[in-house]
Parts: C-alpha cells; sequence; structure tokens
C-alpha cells in the first residue's frame, strides 16, 4: 500500500493548475520536477489494488488501481510528459503546457482508472486538452484542424459513452474487466444478433476512433502536424498509446484485432511513402506503428502481449525523438515540406545524429529499442502458427525502414542542399533529444533490455533477442530494403503535393452534404412562408374591396335596403333568443 494514494494524474493536472500563477523561472522548476513527481507515484502503486474510492450513485468508481500494464504505460507516460517538457522548456507557450499537462495527466487517469465511468470521464479530458494544444498552435490552418480533431473525437467518445452505459445496463457493473471476445462472438450471425456483441463492438469502435484505425485515422495526420514544433511532441505520446492501453485490458486475444492491426500496418506504410511534409510523414507512421501494437494484442499469447507494451513505450520515445527533429528542423527553418528542406546535417549536427538515431529505432536496427520489442511481436506470431502474419511483418519492417529509417532523415538532412544554413537549436532542445536519443539504445544493449524494458512487463519473459539469426535477419532485411530505397529514389523524389486521405469524405464532399442538409431544413421554412404571404396578400386584397370607400360595407345603400336588412337581422335575432 502507499503512504499517500494520491493519482498521478491528479499531480499532473494541479501542476498545470499552478503554473499560471507562479513567476517564469519557478514555472521552469514546476514544469520539469511534476512529470518526476507523477513517475515516483506510479512506482509506489501495487497492481492489483485498489487504493481510492468515490461512490456516487450507488457506483463505486475506482479512481486509483493499478492494473497489469499500469507501470509500463504510466512510466513511460511520465518520461514522455518530462522530455516534452523540457524540449520547450523555454519556448512553448504557457497555454500550451498548461493543455499538455493536463492531456498527459488524463491520460495517466485513464490508466489508473478502475471503472468505466472514471475512465470516460479522463478519456473526454483527455480529448479536449489535446485539442487545446492544438489551439494553442495560434494559425488558422490549426484552428480548423482543431475543430476536425474534436469532432472526431468526441463522436468516438459518444459511441464508446453508449457502449459503456449498455454494458452497466446489462451486467449492472462499471468495473473493468477484459471481455476476451473472439471473432464469433464479436461478429454473430446476423439472424442471431447477441446484445453482448453490440455492447462489445460499440465500445471497441470508440477505442478504435482514438487507436487512429482507418477509415478513423484521418484525424492523426490532419491535426498532429498542425501543432506547434512543441506541442506535435505531446501528441505523438498519449492519444493513440491510451487506446493501446485499453485495448490491451479490455480486448486481448480478440482475434478481429490481427486484421485491423495488419491493415493499419499497410495503411501507414503506403501514405507515409506518398506524403511530402515531413510531420505529416511521421503522423502516418504513428498509424503504422500502432499496427504492430493492436496485432500483438489480437494474437493475445503472452509473449504478443508483452510485446504490444513493450512496443508501446519504446515507440513513444523514438517517436517523441522523430518529433523533436522535425521539430527543431521547423522551429530553426520554418519550413515542413521534404521538397523544401535537403542539406541540414552541415549545420544542424546534433538535430541530424538525434534524427538518425530515432530513424533506426523505429526500424528494429540492432543496438535500438525497436529491436527488442518489435521482434516480441513476430516471434508470437511465429510460434502460434500464423505464418501469413509472420511474412506480412516481416514486410512492414521493411517498408518502415524505407519510410522512416530512410525517407524521413535523407530529405530532411541529406538529399539536395536547399541552401539554408541554420544553427542547432537551444541547449534544451538539444538536451531532450539526447536524453531520447540514450533511451533508445540503453534498453537496447544486450542483456539490459531484461534489466529496463522487459522488467516492467506484466508477465515475466525469457525471451532473447540477440540470437544469431535473429540479428542477420535483421541486418539482411534492413541493407536490402535500403538498397531498394536508393534504386528507387527517381521515383520517391518528393514533389508539392497534397495527399487526399479519408478525411476528404467530411472536408470536401461532406461539406456538400451538410449544405444540403441545411438546405432541406430551410425547405419547409421557405415555403410556409411564401404561402403566408401569398395568404395575407390575398386576405388584404378581400379587406381592402369590403372596406375601401368604393368597397361593399362603405358605399351607399337605398333606404328601403337598409330597413329591409334591419328587419332581417332582428328577426333572426327573436328566432335564436326564442330557442
Amino acid at each position: 500500500m502507499t503512504d499517500l494514494p494520491i493519482p498521478p494524474a491528479i499531480i499532473m493536472i494541479l501542476g498545470a493548475g499552478l503554473l499560471p500563477f507562479i513567476h517564469k523561472y519557478a514555472r521552469y522548476f514546476v514544469v520539469l520536477v511534476t512529470p518526476i513527481l507523477a513517475c515516483a507515484q506510479v512506482w509506489n502503486i501495487p497492481v492489483g489494488e485498489n487504493l481510492l474510492s468515490l461512490n456516487i450513485a450507488n457506483f463505486e468508481l475506482s479512481l486509483l488501481y493499478g492494473h497489469a500494464y499500469s507501470k509500463i504505460f504510466g512510466t513511460i507516460f511520465t518520461i514522455a510528459a518530462f522530455g516534452a517538457a523540457l524540449f520547450g522548456l523555454t519556448q512553448s507557450k504557457l497555454s500550451e503546457t498548461v493543455s499538455a499537462f493536463i492531456y498527459a495527466g488524463s491520460a495517466l487517469g485513464v490508466v489508473y482508472s478502475g471503472d468505466l465511468i472514471s475512465l470516460f470521464l479522463y478519456w473526454e479530458l483527455m480529448a479536449i486538452s489535446s485539442t487545446l494544444v492544438i489551439f494553442a498552435s495560434d494559425r488558422k490552418k490549426s484552428k480548423n484542424a482543431a475543430m476536425r480533431y474534436a469532432l472526431m473525437h468526441f463522436l468516438g467518445g459518444v459511441v464508446l459513452l453508449t457502449g459503456i452505459i449498455a454494458y452497466i445496463s446489462l451486467t449492472g457493473s462499471s468495473d473493468i474487466v477484459a471481455f476476451n471476445a473472439p471473432t464469433s462472438i464479436l461478429i454473430p450471425e446476423f439472424w442471431a444478433l447477441d446484445m453482448n456483441a453490440i455492447v462489445m463492438w460499440l465500445i471497441l469502435i470508440g477505442v478504435l476512433v482514438n487507436a487512429a484505425v482507418p477509415p478513423f485515422s484521418a484525424w492523426l495526420p490532419d491535426s498532429y502536424p498542425e501543432g506547434s514544433a512543441f506541442g506535435s511532441v505531446y501528441l505523438s505520446a498519449f492519444t493513440t498509446k491510451t487506446a493501446v492501453f485499453v485495448l490491451l485490458t479490455l480486448f486481448p486475444g480478440t482475434e478481429i484485432l490481427i486484421y485491423i492491426g495488419m491493415f493499419m500496418i499497410f495503411y501507414g506504410i503506403i501514405w507515409a511513402i506518398l506524403e511530402n511534409d515531413m510531420r505529416r510523414i511521421l503522423s502516418y507512421s504513428i498509424i503504422n506503428q500502432v499496427g504492430f501494437m493492436v496485432v500483438g494484442i489480437g494474437i493475445g499469447t503472452e509473449m504478443s502481449l508483452n510485446g504490444a507494451a513493450a512496443h508501446a513505450f519504446a515507440h513513444i520515445i523514438y517517436k517523441a525523438l522523430l518529433f523533436m527533429s522535425a521539430g527543431s528542423v521547423l522551429y530553426m527553418t520554418g519550413k515542413s515540406k521534404c521538397s523544401e528542406l535537403g542539406g541540414l546535417y552541415r549545420t544542424m549536427h546534433v538535430t541530424a545524429a538525434c534524427g538518425i538515431v530515432g530513424a533506426l529505432a523505429i526500424s528494429a536496427f540492432p543496438l535500438t529499442s525497436g529491436f527488442v520489442s518489435k521482434s516480441m511481436i513476430s516471434s508470437a506470431a511465429i510460434h502460434e502458427g500464423m505464418e501469413y502474419v509472420w511474412y506480412g511483418l516481416l514486410a512492414a519492417s521493411a517498408g518502415v525502414f524505407l519510410h522512416a529509417g530512410i525517407k524521413f532523415p535523407w530529405f530532411v538532412f541529406f538529399q539536395k542542399d536547399s541552401g539554408m544554413r541554420p544553427k542547432d537549436p537551444p541547449l534544451n532542445m538539444q538536451l531532450a533529444m539526447g536524453i531520447f536519443a540514450a533511451l533508445c539504445i540503453i534498453p537496447a544493449i544486450p542483456g539490459w533490455a531484461e534489466l529496463t524494458l522487459y522488467k516492467m512487463l506484466p508477465t515475466p519473459t525469457d525471451y532473447k533477442s540477440y540470437t544469431t539469426e535473429h540479428v542477420v535477419s535483421q541486418l539482411q532485411l534492413l541493407l536490402f530494403s535500403g538498397l531498394a530505397f536508393f534504386v528507387l529514389l527517381p521515383l520517391l523524389k518528393r514533389t508539392p503535393t497534397i495527399t487526399l486521405d479519408f478525411d476528404w469524405i467530411y472536408r470536401g464532399f461532406g461539406r456538400y452534404i451538410v449544405l444540403g442538409v441545411a438546405l432541406m431544413s430551410k425547405l419547409p421554412i421557405r415555403i410556409g412562408r411564401i404561402l403566408f404571404k401569398k395568404m395575407l396578400k390575398k386576405s388584404l386584397h378581400m379587406i381592402s374591396h369590403i372596406h375601401s370607400p368604393d368597397g361593399v360595407i362603405a358605399r351607399a345603400w337605398p333606404i328601403g335596403t337598409t330597413v329591409l336588412w334591419s328587419v332581417a337581422f332582428l328577426g333572426l335575432y327573436l328566432v335564436i333568443y326564442y330557442f
């Protein structure tokens, strides 16, 4: 038991609330110390114990519960928050840092929620705060992207909430437990649709939106590149990996996730190869890498689940490093398109070196963290007799080296000479990149993975990544991928282009649908207004015809006619009065 059961999420959120009220130098101290305190609290929370509860409307909310994967995700989330805070220590705006700390805190809240209600509350807080991080970039394109980002995540939140309410109605409990649902339950026969399957599908879809599963993935490359050079580092770390944590907790061994993950892997590779903007390349690469984790979750063995968690840990570090490298280039040059960059290695030595380390790590190059994490998933596939999955993962590893391992550093730092000679970014930004570059290497030193990365996994593992077969095969794969890149370089050369993704449906065609719906909604009002005007015009014409000086009532009548009408009305009155 902990002596002081304060959720790490509350530590981060309180730190965010303190920042606007202190001097800027004290603010620097709080920004760096808050993630460290949250990380220390993460390591104080035991697994399987509920340390903080709150009873609301007869529901027991578990606000501090240690799940099997809480320690490894809590640790990497706090490390990512520290690194991103250091990277933008003196350059990031106050509003951006406050929003980012709430964002990181809400991700930690999801990791330590023991019930679906508190998980959903943190889930929505994460959507709101991450939207504000994008807004903080303070550009028109950023604001539009933030609105689209918010709409997509709120839509996913509504689906998730519907599933949670239905689940509570069915079971009477809001506790977080694994569904362990095979494909046959999630996809029942259409004539025997099961309510349990509907509930699981709603929750799964709500989570998959945050995991950036196509066709729900366009929000990621649409919004992340529109954040600031510093905000994008935060954005790369939390949303998709929080979804991976929830999938690990709720849907381990769900077979359909294997196919979803494989689709994500190749979808991200293809779009990243076509892309020209360096931060959009890295954004599509997130979809690709999360696909590896989703495949591991779908396989569902101890090794594959360990591999998914370990790969999420490694991915957050090297992806943050890559976004730091890209952010440094953007900060110093104001350019983000590969067709406008090149030759920066001449003056941006630290940035180029750290970017290359991150590129090698994402490619699972030996002596980098990706090598000791990603291979666990492919090994689990072959151990389960899933040869086609293993071949797909092998081909995908080659594709990752093409689009992220070579393409990103080559077109940004090498290729043609752009003529720009920017220096490396300020010291705090270089220090953050250096720390994360070291974290990409330290767990991959032979024998150190068992003492660092594997030590945080929920189940003990005796997996050995440094076997002769694995090292040789991986080097062969990467070297031939590199050869293919340079042979095909004329075809891969980037030009000023725009990549169309599924977001075209709601950004382009969807606009006309909205306008059509708006027009249809106004049509009855317009028709009613026209009919009312015509009726009013006819009524006024009739009244004018009767009451005008030449009208029936206003004209002069003979005395005899007047007497006749008077007698008639008087007789009618007497008859009515009599009855």
